[in-house]
């Protein structure tokens, strides 16, 4: 039997859908290395435990699926029936035993592929909306979910790093930091030198006369400005740097 293949034939597309799929295989990877025990035990985001970012990645999937249905059948389907509904999904998802957890990445990734693969070339310009009120056509959802499954492979405190993050995902994930920085004017007076990125050198506020600068490489800047460590940073000001601005 020959396999499916996806009806899209955009190649930036497929290349970002590929990413995709390679991302939710490198949090796989890092769950399986885990124990059942082990998923009681805390991830790199204050309050919550391995389990809770391994219900949110799994309900992830779910509510970006329904963004894809919504695309191809023109019926608004929200991701989540309300803030407080998606909390408290996640808060139910942590409690579940080790194996339904699992079941729940597995299976809930395995539906979004299917969405993804069997949307027509037409649909994914269609307009979905996200949980924090965007409007965007369907092609955002692949890097909505990249970015969930790369960034938390590495929250699930398992030797995982930035590091391991391709440097195209990086690159994209520091701009869209740096423009909701600027967004909230929280940019102000602070450059960031990154260093060994392909296409990416500078961010921040160039105009500034006296800017705090910060150095270091793509991955370890990416890191300190998602929010979750220092480590290899150097400040112009204060030697190393502190908490990066409020990212969402």
């Amino acid at each position: 039997m020959v396999a499916r293949q996806d009806l899209a034939t955009d190649p930036a597309l497929l290349e970002a859908l590929l990413t995709a799929r390679r991302g939710t295989a490198f949090f796989g990877r890092k769950l399986n290395e885990l124990s059942d025990e082990d998923l009681s035990g805390p991830s790199l985001l204050p309050g919550w435990t391995r389990a809770h970012v391994i219900a949110h990645v799994g309900y992830n999937a779910r509510a970006i699926a329904r963004l894809m249905e919504w695309a191809n059948t023109g019926v608004e389907t929200p991701m989540y029936a309300s803030a407080r509904a998606r909390n408290e999904e996640i808060e139910y998802g942590a409690t579940l035993p080790p194996a339904a957890l699992r079941h729940l990445v597995e299976h809930s990734a395995i539906h979004l592929n299917v969405e993804w693969r069997d949307t027509p070339p037409h649909a994914w310009a269609r307009r979905v909306k996200t949980a924090q009120g965007r409007t965007v056509p369907a092609t955002e959802t692949v890097w909505m979910r990249t970015r969930e499954v790369w960034v938390h492979a590495v929250d699930l405190a398992n030797g995982a790093s930035f590091a391991d993050i391709p440097a195209p995902v990086l690159e994209r994930l520091l701009k869209d930091i740096a423009a909701a920085w600027h967004a909230r004017g929280s940019d102000k007076d602070l450059v960031l030198k990154i260093s060994g990125a392909p296409a990416l050198t500078e961010l921040g506020d160039l105009d500034a006369p006296d800017p705090e600068i910060v150095s270091g490489s793509l991955a370890e800047i990416t890191a300190w400005a998602a929010g979750r460590h220092t480590r290899g940073l150097t400040s112009s000001r204060h030697g190393e740097p502190g908490p990066a601005p409020r990212w969402l």
